[in-house]
């Protein structure tokens, strides 16, 4: 296996039926030991993540396992290995963790326990984000988000708080990563809710001709300033970090093309070497109607070193755009949309990101991880499994 190492429609179709539907471990010395349950009013989780003794920190980012209560079995296979091929010390499902398959809130839990056991059974710690289609059965089910992170923190190893309080979205918050050695944070994951979807309309108009997607309130974008800001004062210096959402901004399609208007090839031979671009763009991105300003907003605190989403399964590129890394992880759910055909599967997977004290912003790069890196089966035809039992204390 030879990971590719990046340093600093079909959607169409189910959009209308979803809108329808309506090993190590951060701490060191404390291998398995349960974390207890974050919780922080401003969104800033202490404490519960550190550097490896030997200065590194490694984190995954798994995207849009999206499935219902029979998880693809090849999924769970695919989280497995990565888990114990790279041993993270922390580990994210940025978004789409479901489908709107369920039918009742035990197959809602389901669904979301089976692509988290992954994590729990090996003792490390993880969080999620939430992306457009997880509360898509919460008319079914009456879970919502706010349920789903309730559901979530009963996991020992669980990060996830409610979130920050006042703004916009569930659960947008940062974990601090603690140096080696000593106290305050060295370095901070940024994770915010994206939304869902754009409403049908604003002061009388429709979004015909826009992506109909979410996008980040200036409120969230104003608390990320805020707190980015508190963070330095806090210790005496920027923290860097890396920021997780679902749904793209409007500067990843730029970025591909290097430019606003004009998409040609040869716009993208030029973007690919101004913006160091490495990876695949199977389809268009899809932001929502409005640019959030959270890049300007990065671009000014100077702070963050990459934004990474997932929401479009066949995208998989990274680009450095004036300086901070924006890219996609593949889809890792084997129950959802990919390639098509013979190739429908070809790029599930998970982003890696490696961190390292000895690095000037401790930020030492990116790769990607693939099902076909593991052997895993990659016929197009679904293979889904049983639930699987829920740990002891989650119900």
């Amino acid at each position: 296996m030879t990971p590719t190492w990046t340093s600093p429609s079909r959607r169409g179709l189910l959009r209308t039926s979803t809108a329808a539907a309506v090993a190590g471990l951060a701490t060191a010395g404390t291998s398995g030991a349960a974390i207890a349950a974050p919780s922080a009013k401003d969104g800033i989780v202490r404490g519960e993540l550190r550097f490896r003794e030997d200065g590194t920190f490694t984190i995954v980012q798994f995207n849009d396992t999206q499935d219902g209560p029979r998880t693809d079995r090849r999924t769970i296979a695919l989280q497995e290995a990565v888990l114990d091929d790279v041993a993270p010390d922390v580990a994210l499902i940025n978004g789409d963790v479901i489908d709107g398959s369920p039918t009742s809130a035990l197959e809602a839990k389901q669904a979301i326990n089976n692509v988290v056991r992954p994590m729990e059974d090996r003792g490390i710690p993880w969080a999620l984000t939430f992306g457009n289609h997880d509360e898509d059965s919460s008319a079914r089910t009456g879970m919502d988000e706010g349920a789903y992170l309730e559901f979530v923190r009963q996991y020992p190893h669980n990060l996830n708080t409610a979130g920050a309080r006042g703004i916009t979205g569930s659960g947008n918050q940062v974990l601090g990563v603690r140096p080696s050695r000593g106290g305050g944070e060295a370095f901070a994951l940024w994770l915010l809710d994206s939304g869902r979807y754009a409403p049908e309309q604003i002061a009388g108009q429709d979004f015909e001709g826009y992506p109909d997607w979410d996008w980040l309130r200036p409120d969230q974008v104003q608390w990320y300033l805020e707190t980015s800001a508190a963070l330095e004062r806090r210790n005496r210096g920027l923290v860097p970090g890396l920021v997780f959402q679902h749904i793209a901004l409007w500067e990843h399609r730029f970025a591909w093309f290097a430019s606003v208007d004009s998409r040609s090839e040869a716009d993208h031979a030029r973007a690919a070497e101004k913006h160091s671009i490495i990876g695949e763009r199977n389809e268009d991105e899809c932001p929502g109607p409005f640019n959030s300003g959270m890049f300007a907003a990065m671009l000014q605190r100077g702070d963050v070193k990459g934004l990474f989403v997932g929401h479009d399964h066949i995208n998989t590129y990274v680009a450095d755009y004036y300086g901070i890394q924006l890219g996609y992880a593949p889809g890792t759910g084997f129950g959802t949309y990919g390639l098509g055909g013979q190739e429908e599967h070809r790029l599930r997977g998970a982003r890696v990101f490696r961190l390292d004290e000895d690095v000037e912003g401790l930020y030492a790069g990116t790769e990607l991880r693939f099902a076909a890196d593991y052997g895993i089966d990659l016929d197009p035809e679904g293979q889904p499994g049983e639930p699987a039992e829920f740990p002891d204390g989650v119900s």
